[in-house]
């Protein structure tokens, strides 16, 4: 608690204060870049198409292991999405028990059971299908078993001393991308404030991106996770961490993104979109992986937390005011990104880096509101905002290499703009209503 106040202190309106936040981010920044650099960070075996997860049962079964714990949620298992995981397994006489108890943001009692109910059954590998909060849920289990602790001895930066149990992953939403990264996000029981653990050893051994696992997303969660893989592909090509091998899977997430998300949201049934929007998603985590996230992250987390909204739409809601805000220190670098991606053609703007950057920051928009995505916080309060942002600043001094870093009262800014933009929405819902 010491150091989120002494952080919380330094995240004001006063210069000196803001100063020495300042210097403590981007200290911590240099200090992960020279972290990514220095330790290995594996990348899982990726199959993809329509019999990638028979390839991935194959792989495991290779490995030697004969007992799989399967971790998913209870929705996905009532709409029998394991069935193509478990009828592959069943007819190559591998054992399996399934555990379906994972919930949206999973808190560590969810993950204790996970874990305990895997021990008692003796599981040698761990096979999680699902979206993001069943793959962070199994990564934890994952890990929790191999290194026999509670997940709560995890939490923070290689806390672990042994590999996890083999872990493999089928993603059934393109959207976290967390098949790919070496972080897991979990949440404390009461508070429901997320908490991270960081090891490269958490990386998946190999996933299977299956459009037909995929196609039956309902449109407004293939929007939302579409977002999602959106900003994690802008945040790590903004990144003060960017590099050469960042800025080119982010910038191919970006691409693919802006070409197909608005495809599977008319068509969920085509699966070359599925599966390019997979790719993209698995492309978007090698990106954030190493270059990290930013604000739109930082602020979605707490709306979140606060105000119960997917993570996806959070996402969505913050992200056009964010790039606002990084206009002018990532002009440059959102000019580049609009070129190499073809979104910026010859003739359609000038060579003017900040109109570049404007027309690009305007297609983001446009995507969103052409996917009916709600950026409206139903009960914003503005007393909530001091507490918001200062978790915001801490998250972001902690774990980020922003390209601008913000004072409390500019991340409060960004959350009155959202407020204002909900009461707007909710009176010409009401106005439209009457009418």
């Amino acid at each position: 608690m010491k150091k989120q106040n002494s952080i919380a202190k330094l995240v004001s309106n006063n210069p000196l204060q803001h100063a020495g936040y300042l210097a403590v981010a981007k200290t911590r920044a240099k200090v992960l870049k020279a972290f990514s650099y220095v330790v290995p960070i594996r990348r899982p075996m990726l199959f993809v198409g329509e019999t990638s997860c028979e390839d991935l049962c194959d792989m495991l079964i290779n490995e030697g292991n004969t007992n799989v714990f399967i971790v998913t949620d209870a929705v996905l298992n009532k709409l029998g999405i394991p069935a193509k995981v478990t009828d592959y397994l069943d007819s190559k006489n591998i054992s399996y028990h399934v555990y379906d108890g994972i919930t949206p943001d999973p808190t560590f009692k969810v993950v204790e059971e996970g874990l305990q109910k895997s021990i008692d059954a003796k599981c040698d590998s761990i096979i999680a299908i699902g979206g993001g909060s069943v793959i962070d849920a199994a990564k934890m289990i994952a890990m929790s078993q191999g290194n026999k602790c509670q997940p709560q001895q995890l939490i923070g930066i290689l806390k672990a001393r042994k590999p996890s149990v083999p872990l493999y992953c089928v993603p059934t939403t393109a959207g976290t991308g967390s098949e790919a990264t070496l972080g897991a996000v979990v949440s404390d029981d009461k508070t429901h404030q997320k908490a991270l653990s960081i090891d490269p050893r958490m990386v998946p051994l190999a996933a299977a991106i299956d459009p037909v696992i995929m196609k039956g997303m309902p449109a407004h969660i293939t929007a939302d996770t579409g977002i999602d893989v959106l900003t994690h592909a802008l945040e790590a090509w903004m990144s003060a961490n960017a590099s050469v091998e960042t800025d080119y899977y982010a910038a191919s997430a970006v691409k693919s993104v802006m070409q197909n998300l608005p495809v599977v949201y008319e068509d969920g049934g085509n699966l070359k979109a599925r599966e390019e929007m997979g790719i993209a998603a698995h492309y978007g985590g090698i990106a954030f992986n190493k270059a990290g996230l930013g604000y739109v992250h930082a602020i979605a987390h707490q709306l979140g937390a606060y105000y119960s909204i997917p993570h996806g739409r959070a996402n969505a809601i913050v992200l056009p005011y964010v790039l606002d805000v990084n206009r002018k220190a990532s002009k440059k670098r959102l000019a580049a990104l609009a070129r190499r991606t073809g979104m910026v053609k010859d003739g359609q703007a000038s060579n003017n880096d900040s109109e570049i950057a404007d027309h690009l920051i305007a297609q983001v928009r446009e995507l969103i509101a052409a996917l009916n995505i709600d950026p409206t916080v139903k009960g914003m309060q503005t007393s909530d905002f001091d507490s918001i942002a200062k978790a915001a600043a801490k998250e972001v001094s902690d774990t980020y290499a922003v390209p601008t870093y913000l004072s409390a009262s500019e991340i409060k800014d960004i959350l009155t703009k959202i407020k204002q933009a909900s009461a707007d929405r909710a009176g010409t819902d009401s106005k439209d209503a009457v009418a």
